[in-house]
């Protein structure tokens, strides 16, 4: 029995070995599979974004220079996180808060061995014993509670990033979120704050001195406990020493470097600029702009140095914009004057918001009239007293030349002029051209802005001025320099933020603007006789090669100066944030003087050469600007866009017969010669004689032979015109004053208004009517027996009123 008992127990206990060995390989198989499972999820399963914080909005200059931050909106300044860490800070925060960061895996055990031993000791925490890696999972979870659970999951955490993240990414990560004292987050933020520059540009010492704050940012930071800071920084620096990081002298110099006092305001080089960008979309954010430092520095003093000559005039508030032509690219932007503050809306971006236009419209009807062969650039156009349906446009010097040259127009900003020019060409075409130039936000019809679109109906920002501006310069640059090359990217707002910078290709589409047409609208804007007020500045302008033109508003509220040569575009307003009108406050006292002053600091940069390939040599009349006819005595053989060849041959000379003197015209056979005259309708002759010595009238024929010319005009109301006759205050109909040229002085008109005879005048023809509502016929007969007959209507003012 017992011989028997002993190997069945030995079976027994075989079997039963094999059955527990058999469980505890399978035990330990599904933990190594668990564990190679949690390590390859640690690994490669993507890690959620570990820090959900707000940042500030940080503005860069095209070469890295802050022009400005804004606080987060937690009340701290942190920067968004940075993927670099420059090594000389890496080295000192490695050396004093984690020396094996390279070596272990997201915990160094024997760290934590010793922390447990030394808070154990003492009763109370004294040492964390934790990584620079567990740091990182402790600032994303925002556990401020110290607890050896907190300290489990943080360990835990900390495995993961280490396998998860490189080095580099967690130690930029720690330095994006680690606390510098106060409500200073991050390196970026403490470097700017504590010493006024970035991370990249400090000193050992500065560098030892922010790498101990993460470690007690609470008790010890610049301008509180000094001396223990002081105290860790220098131990730092002996450490550094003694691994041979620095040498003798650097670690004399740097324990000699003063510690920060407190901390320094941020750089506030753009400050409108960075608070336009918060409110558009880029908020929170890193913006790498195009702004070139030094030039938005020299904008801003330039700007402060005007300001007091501004503020004697009770005008506050100013902007200046600076576009780099070829690219579009923003080099300066001062959206008001730092001088301004609260008290006159200094706080406002001026160079955002909308204004009257004033006359900065005017040179893209003239280049549209132009490139549609409406006009030649030297034409002469009328500039007599003119009104349309109740609309009166006025020259700002309440004057009239009569004719003058389009070019001269558009240089001297003639009111008169422009407004018919855009009758001419049309109020929707313009608007038309306008929004293919970028001037998105004149976008009502063309009967809500009427005739006085042009000279300042419409409201436009400084922004979409100078990107237009640009467009116009680059057009002619791109186009007729490039083979007739035009690229859908020539016309664009201006580029500010690097990344919507975008490459730009060839375009099937015909440009908004020809480039022919733009070389004589800059050339005008260059060359033209300025008045008085502006002749300082015309030699300066030729010299830079700089066109500019100039604007006010009605009622002074708005100053505008634009200029742009061969490199350049420089825009200037100034003016009240609040409407509010000053006397003398005109684009040529108020903002040239400004945008010359900035165009006096930038190199000169000569214009494109001409775009031939759109030109077309055409005999011109000298005097008359047109194209010549067979009368036309002087001519000369110009370039004129070839759209030009479609405009009317001159259309004032004729050839006559005159006797000897030249006093009176006589028919043929009769002692006489013949010569070409030039002659202007009455209205335009009788305005242009009063401004041109040299002018002469056509002459009479001598007695018994019949006048076959045109010898009255109707200076207002036009042909077919709608008159409004105004309603006095106490209710009572008022008058129309209308008014006739005649070629010939003291000559006197019968008036004649259906069929009821008005009265005679004598020289000076203007009378004053108030007829009723409805069409009339209005019959002038002179001394000679020339009768001339003009039809309108009166539209009184309590109905249908024209807008105007």
């Amino acid at each position: 029995m017992g011989d028997l008992s002993i190997p069945l127990l030995i079976h027994m206990t075989n079997r039963l070995s094999g059955k527990l060995s058999g469980l505890w390989t399978k035990k330990w198989l599904i933990i190594s599979v668990l564990i190679l499972s949690s390590l390859a999820w640690a690994r490669w399963w993507p890690i959620e974004q570990l820090f959900h914080v707000p940042t500030s909005t940080v503005l860069l200059d095209r070469n890295g220079e802050l022009l400005g931050a804004s606080v987060a909106e937690d009340g701290q300044w942190r920067f968004p996180p940075n993927t670099t860490v420059p090594p000389r800070f890496a080295t000192c925060l490695i050396q004093f808060e984690d020396r094996h960061f390279q070596e272990h895996h997201g915990i160094h055990f024997p760290s934590l061995v010793r922390a447990f031993q030394q808070n154990r000791r003492a009763g109370h925490v004294v040492s964390g014993g934790s990584t620079l890696t567990m740091q990182v999972a402790r600032l994303s979870r925002g556990a401020s509670h110290r607890s050896y659970v907190n300290k489990l999951v943080e360990a835990l955490l900390a495995i993961r990033i280490d396998l998860y993240m490189e080095k580099e990414e967690i130690l930029a990560l720690f330095c994006a979120h680690a606390p510098f004292g106060g409500n200073v987050v991050g390196l970026e933020a403490a470097a700017w704050r504590y010493y006024g520059r970035p991370p990249d540009r400090l000193s050992w010492s500065e560098c030892a001195t922010l790498a101990v704050l993460p470690n007690a940012p609470s008790t010890i930071y610049p301008g509180k406990a000094q001396e223990a800071l002081r105290a860790k920084r220098d131990r730092l620096l002996d450490r550094l020493l003694f691994i041979g990081v620095i040498d003798a002298t650097e670690w004399s110099l740097a324990h000699q470097e003063p510690l920060p006092q407190r901390t320094l305001s941020l750089p506030q080089r753009a400050p409108h600029l960075l608070s336009t960008l918060r409110s558009t979309g880029h908020g929170g954010v890193l913006i790498r702009s195009t702004i070139d430092g030094h030039l938005q520095d020299l904008t801003r003093s330039s700007m402060e140095r005007f300001a007091p000559l501004l503020a004697a005039n009770e005008v506050h508030n100013a902007a200046a914009l600076i576009l780099d032509i070829p690219t579009g690219q923003v080099l300066a932007y001062a959206g008001n004057l730092q001088a301004a503050g609260p008290e006159h809306a200094g706080q406002v971006d001026i160079v955002r918001a909308q204004r009257s236009t004033g006359s900065l419209l005017k040179p893209f009807l003239y280049a549209d009239m132009l490139a549609h062969g409406e006009l030649l650039p030297d034409m002469l156009v009328a500039d007599v007293p003119t009104q349309y349906d109740g609309f009166s446009p006025r020259n700002y010097d309440e004057a009239y030349t009569g004719a003058v040259p389009a070019s001269d127009a558009l240089g001297r900003s003639l009111n008169v002029p422009a407004v018919r020019a855009l009758r001419k060409h049309g109020i929707a075409p313009t608007l038309h051209t306008l929004r293919s130039m970028g001037f998105t936000s004149i976008g009502r019809s063309a009967d809500h802005y009427g005739l006085s679109l042009i000279i300042g109906g419409a409201e436009s920002s400084l922004w979409e001025m100078c990107g237009a501006y640009a467009s116009l310069a680059r057009l002619e640059m791109n186009f007729g320099r490039g083979g007739n090359t035009y690229r859908d990217g020539d016309v664009h707002p201006p580029l500010l933020v690097a990344k919507e910078l975008t490459n730009t290709h060839a375009s099937e589409e015909p440009p908004p603007l020809s480039a022919a047409s733009i070389h004589f609208t800059l050339k005008a804007l260059r060359e033209v006789k300025r008045p008085d007020t502006e002749a300082g500045w015309e030699q300066f302008a030729d010299q830079r090669g700089v066109a500019w033109k100039t604007g006010t508003s009605v009622g002074h509220r708005d100053a505008w100066a634009i200029g742009v040569n061969g490199r350049y575009c420089i825009g200037i307003w100034t003016g009240n944030a609040d409407g509010e009108g000053r006397p003398g406050l005109t684009g040529t006292l108020a903002a040239a003087p400004l945008l010359f002053d900035l165009f006096g600091r930038l190199p000169a940069a000569p214009p494109p050469d001409a775009p031939f390939d759109e030109l077309v040599k055409e005999p011109i009349c000298r005097w008359s600007g047109h194209r010549a006819g067979p009368d036309c005595p002087r001519v000369d053989t110009l370039f004129i866009p070839i759209p030009g060849k479609r405009t009317p041959v001159c259309p004032y000379h004729l050839t006559i017969l005159v006797d000897e003197p030249e006093r009176y015209r006589v028919q043929p056979g009769m002692n006489g010669h013949r010569t070409a005259w030039a002659v202007l309708p009455p209205a335009m002759e009788h305005y242009y004689a009063l401004h041109d010595p040299s002018y002469r009238p056509l002459p009479a024929y001598a007695s018994g032979i019949s006048e076959d010319q045109m010898t009255m005009e109707v200076l207002y109301p036009d042909p077919n015109a709608r008159l409004l006759i105004p309603t006095q205050l106490d209710g009572a109909r008022g008058n129309a004053i209308v008014e006739v040229a005649h070629r010939q002085d003291k000559v006197h008109i019968d008036w004649d208004l259906d069929g009821d005879y008005l009265g005679r005048t004598i020289s000076d023809h203007r009378m004053a009517i108030s007829p009723p509502d409805g069409p009339h016929l209005l019959t002038l007969t002179d001394a000679k027996g020339h009768v001339l007959h003009h039809r309108f209507t009166v539209v009184a003012s309590s109905r249908d009123r024209p807008s105007e």
